[in-house]
């Protein structure tokens, strides 16, 4: 509850702070507003207005500054400030950062937050020159390079896919360096921090072995985004005469499954089978515990991995050969169907407030509620109810649909009757 509660707190404050007229351009509407500031909490990049043309370089900070809370968790600088100081830290912040990062029973609290915050400074500091070579490369302005490096290498590697560019990054389809830089560093941060925390474990020689989760994470990470790419460079028809078909292919698989959310081709073009297939990266997401929404890989492979037990009929629930706990597959399970219960709710709803295609708006629900920020261009477009509607479902991505569950249930809970065995026919 206490994290439902902060992030909350956190989108009002920068709600407010963005309602300041000095902080804007033009004249920016109050929905749209909240809408901005709690896609920035939840690193999803859905935007209802311009970035760039609305707010000012104060404005654009807020929104920056909003994201990286939003990416690498707001409890996250709490703890590492009171480990620098105390060195020690209380039962409860084991407690909430537990509920934010699941991490695996082999890797440190204390561990985990520091590789956080080094691998995020290290990380964006190099994003961010890296970036200023490129836009330097491309003529751009040396104080506007500066600028523009800082702010997509913080929102590159938090996966929050804002950008000052109109047009994302399709004005950059084939600069290589761009498209490199972006990758890295969304694969970086979307790969997640028990992947680094757990390398970093078996560096220093603090374990002989790398975690089965991790290995999990990478595997799937890797054959999904290998199946993305070749599906889209060999099925997407409006790239095919295109002389950065690969670079493209590649990209619009990667910003799908990092949730990223920047694009070098325009969303709403995409072939109806390539559309519901980015929805279906979206949907599933990277690894947990990193700057990345979605379901998550774990998640998939618990699936995956009850049902083939239950097809060869087998006792124990294991995948590689290694046993599942049951705790960890009763959160991936309800995790599965609350996440898919939650799109199709939502997706049921907005088709009674919009007027768009089904399919766009299955996309736009799945990437709201994945924190992606890909929009196949109806975002802008969306009446009242339905931008409400997306706030909701960034809101619940960012904190967890397990999260934001037990935050409205919590209590009821606790009143309830203790429960009746009996049958039930499956």
């Amino acid at each position: 509850m206490n994290l439902v509660w902060g992030f909350f707190l956190y989108t009002l404050v920068g709600f407010g702070l963005l309602s300041i007229p000095l902080f804007h351009k033009t004249s920016v509407g109050f929905l749209d507003n909240l809408f901005i500031s709690t896609s920035a909490i939840s690193t999803t990049g859905l935007v209802t207005v311009s970035l760039y043309d609305s707010y000012n370089f104060i404005g654009q900070l807020i929104v920056m500054g909003l994201f990286q809370i939003g990416g690498i968790g707001y409890m996250t600088l709490t703890t590492y400030y009171l480990l620098f100081t105390t060195k020690n830290l209380t039962h409860w912040h084991h407690k909430i950062i537990g509920t934010e990062f699941t991490l695996p029973r082999t890797i440190k609290v204390n561990d985990f937050i520091r590789s956080v915050i080094v691998f995020t400074t290290v990380m964006e500091t190099l994003g961010a020159i890296s970036f200023y070579i490129a836009f330097k490369q491309t003529g751009m302005e040396p104080l506007k390079a500066i600028w523009f490096s800082i702010f997509h290498s913080v929102s590159a590697f938090c996966t929050a896919g804002f950008g000052l560019f109109n047009d994302s990054f399709e004005s950059y389809s084939d600069n290589i360096f761009i498209n490199i830089i972006i990758s890295v560093l969304a694969i970086a941060g979307s790969l997640g921090f028990i992947v680094i925390t757990d390398l970093w474990y078996r560096f220093r020689g603090r374990s002989q072995n790398i975690s089965f989760t991790t290995k999990i994470i990478t595997y799937g990470f890797v054959l999904l985004l290998f199946i993305g790419t070749t599906l889209v460079y060999f099925a997407e028809t409006s790239i095919q005469s295109s002389d950065s078909r690969f670079s493209e292919s590649f990209f619009q698989a990667m910003t799908a499954m990092t949730t990223v959310g920047f694009n070098t081709i325009s969303t709403g073009e995409l072939s109806l089978p390539i559309l519901l297939f980015i929805t279906f990266l979206m949907y599933i997401g990277a690894s947990p515990s990193g700057t990345a929404g979605g379901m998550k890989i774990t998640t998939l492979t618990a699936m995956i991995s009850v049902l083939k037990s239950r097809l060869f009929g087998q006792k124990q629930i294991s995948f590689l050969n290694k046993t599942i706990p049951f705790e960890r597959l009763y959160v991936a399970t309800s995790t599965f169907i609350l996440y898919t219960s939650i799109i199709f709710l939502f997706t049921f709803l907005l088709t009674f407030t919009e007027h768009f295609e089904f399919e766009k708006i299955l996309f736009e629900v799945a990437s709201a509620l994945g924190t992606v920020g890909l929009s196949t261009g109806i975002t802008g477009d969306l009446s009242s109810t339905g931008k409400l509607l997306v706030i909701i479902l960034m809101f619940i991505g960012r904190v967890g649909v397990l999260t934001f569950g037990f935050a409205l249930l919590e209590r009821q809970s606790k009143d309830s009757p203790e429960p009746i065995e009996d049958d039930l026919a499956v």
